[in-house]
């Protein structure tokens, strides 16, 4: 199961450094621009999970290999080669940005939980939400505000509601279904509404509007 965990956390790392990395490039950002975004949308909700949890030095600084996979992404999305392909397909890049983002968001909501049962004493539905969640969507607020952007979650496409409604599932099959179903239903929730959000353009109401 460790070795399942540590598959899914790479996968998650790799999506959300790629996210944060080609929203620097978007920005017109350096080469170090583009990796502390790429590294901070990678690594951030984690750093905040643990935090929360009491886990401390947090994990990112125990276990390297999450910063350094993060930085070997952001360096490859920064290369000419990549950077000019993609602005020749913006089209393309708009949907790897979406696919990215959604895959990343649903596994570390997961993995959220998974920390979180690893080291809670007594079960906590609420706690186990809200830390899933945080690890969703952590990473991309801090992206966002560093880029100088309003943070995805508050308006696009029901964004940290898919994450909330996946982590919901995955904490409820938990103990019916085991762990590792109870992953993968609550990471295939996560995507298939974000996705789904952006095509049919699905939102909350929004302020003055």
């Amino acid at each position: 199961m460790n070795q399942f965990v540590l598959a899914m956390e790479i996968m998650g790392t790799v999506a959300f450094s790629l996210s944060g990395s080609m929203t620097g490039m978007k920005r017109r950002m350096d080469l170090f621009g583009v990796i502390v975004l790429g590294l901070v949308t990678a690594v951030g909700g984690g750093i905040i999970r643990d935090l929360v949890l009491g886990i401390t030095p947090p994990a990112t600084f125990r276990n390297p290999v999450y910063a350094a996979v993060s930085v070997a992404v952001s360096v490859v999305a920064f290369l000419p080669v990549t950077r000019g392909w993609l602005a020749q397909t913006h089209a393309l890049y708009e949907k790897i940005m979406l696919v990215m983002d959604s895959v990343g968001l649903g596994i570390f909501t997961v993995v959220g939980i998974r920390i979180a049962h690893d080291v809670m004493q007594q079960e906590n539905l609420f706690l186990l939400i809200f830390v899933g969640v945080i690890t969703g969507v952590g990473g991309g607020v801090l992206r966002d505000v560093l880029a100088g952007n309003t943070p995805y979650i508050f308006v696009k496409h029901v964004y940290a509601c898919a994450s909330i409604l996946g982590a919901l599932v995955c904490a409820l099959l938990w103990r019916r279904m085991g762990d590792a179903v109870a992953m993968l239903s609550g990471c295939a929730v996560v995507v298939v509404i974000r996705l789904l959000s952006a095509k049919y353009r699905w939102n909350l109401p929004r302020a003055g509007g």
